[in-house]
């Protein structure tokens, strides 16, 4: 999956344009930050809550750190992807990479898209897991026969 060359504001489907947030990010394009309105609301349960310019330039510099560095990946496996109206859901395995270290984690995302913008976006992840994916992660290092391996066939964004 790529990004669309087709201006967001034409696009058909809320859909389309979170998958193409998601494929930007995973390639750590730019490209990302246009899909976000400017008085965008960024929720990470339990974490945070940032808006606007603020989380704009967060993205923004997320996506040039990692575009700078090979050893940094960030890979999304979608589950599910689901529309209603303005809204899609996301039930996706994230998987944040940094040399020999992959920590994986389930997360479940709710976009709200206008005009071809994400107006709302909210990561709910459950901490447990989180901090297994962490675990795992770090042991993954020492012992390569213990980092994350996908069990069954999931739809991977592509590279």
């Amino acid at each position: 999956m790529t990004l669309s060359s087709v201006p967001t504001e034409s696009r058909a489907e809320p859909k389309d344009v979170v998958l193409d947030l998601l494929q930007a990010l995973h390639d750590f394009d730019q490209a990302a930050v246009d899909l976000l309105d400017d008085q965008i609301e960024y929720v990470n349960v339990s974490a945070s809550k940032v808006r606007g310019a603020l989380a704009k330039r967060g993205v923004s510099a997320f996506l040039a750190f990692g575009a700078r560095r090979r050893w940094l990946g960030f890979d999304i496996a979608l589950i599910n992807v689901a529309q209603d109206g303005d809204v899609v859901l996301t039930e996706r395995l994230d998987a944040l990479r940094i040399g020999p270290f992959v920590a994986q984690f389930w997360v479940i995302g709710r976009f709200e898209v206008k005009n071809g913008r994400i107006t709302v976006w909210r990561d709910y992840f459950d901490y447990l897991n989180g901090f297994v994916g962490l675990l795992r992660g770090v042991l993954g290092v020492a012992v390569p026969a213990l980092r994350p391996k996908q069990t069954h066939q999931i739809p991977q964004l592509s590279h």
